[in-house]
C-alpha cells in the first residue's frame, strides 16, 4: 500500500495538531477490530473470506468496473474489497459503500510497469 503525504512546513509543525489524536485513532481501530471479530467469528478482514463482507450493489458494481479498468488480478480485487471493508469498519458503517471502494482505490500501490 502506498499513501502520498504532502510535506509539512515548519510553520505547520510549530502549530497545534489539526488531525485526530493518537488516542482517538486507537479507539476507532479497536472498535473496528471488535466489529470485525463479531461479524467474522473472531477473524480480521485480512483473515476472513470476502464473501463475509456486506457490500451494497452500487459498491460491488463500482469495484467490478474499477477492477476491469485497472486490470486487477483476483488477488488485487480481493485486496480492494478487504481494504474497502476496513475503511467502512473504521467509519462505523455496517455496509461497504461506493465511497469506501473509491477510497480503497486511492491506496493502491502503483507499479511503474502498469498503465494505471
Amino acid at each position: 500500500m502506498s499513501v502520498h503525504v504532502e510535506p509539512v512546513s515548519p510553520a505547520e509543525l510549530a502549530g497545534l495538531p489539526t488531525g485526530e489524536s493518537s488516542a482517538v485513532v486507537a479507539r476507532r481501530v479497536a472498535a473496528a477490530r471488535e466489529i470485525q471479530a463479531a461479524r467474522q467469528d473472531g477473524l480480521t478482514n485480512a483473515e476472513a473470506p470476502p464473501d463475509l463482507f456486506p457490500i451494497n450493489a452500487l459498491a460491488r458494481d463500482y469495484a467490478v468496473r474499477a477492477a476491469d479498468r485497472l486490470r486487477l488480478s483476483a488477488r488485487g480485487f480481493t485486496r480492494l474489497l478487504r481494504v474497502a471493508r476496513t475503511i467502512a469498519d473504521l467509519a462505523g458503517d455496517t455496509e461497504t459503500g461506493q465511497p469506501h471502494v473509491a477510497e480503497a482505490l486511492t491506496y493502491r500501490l502503483r507499479r511503474p510497469d502498469r498503465r494505471s
